[in-house]
């Protein structure tokens, strides 16, 4: 014998009209990564930082290495707060790994 259909255990409807709800949904909020000034890091190696991890052409990474040596700091890229972190701690490990105290961080866009 087979089960009936539709099953009697479905739950009932009052209409068989569908009603859509309109779901509102947020870009997630967009993370500025900084590079800081100091007195020790080379601006040969913080254009090679901008070339290799932010993917900076040349000149890109050259005006940004002299923003930074002359305001104090200057802006990388804006990214999602994952690919933000990853690019903080790719430049701080760099750093590291070449006797660098360059300091990179990241802040809410």
């Amino acid at each position: 014998m087979s089960a009936p259909f539709p099953p009697d255990d479905l739950p009932a409807y009052e209409d068989s009209t569908l009603i859509e709800e309109e779901v509102e949904t947020k870009t997630p909020p967009r993370y500025r990564v900084l590079i800081h000034n100091d007195d020790f890091t080379t601006m040969e190696f913080v254009v090679r930082v901008l070339i290799e991890i932010f993917r900076k052409s040349h000149a890109e990474a050259s005006f940004i290495m002299l923003t930074v040596h002359h305001k104090g700091m200057g802006a990388c890229g804006e990214y999602s707060r994952d690919l933000a972190e990853t690019k903080v701690a790719q430049v701080t490990q760099l750093a590291q790994e070449n006797g660098h105290p360059l300091l990179c961080t990241m802040e809410k866009a």
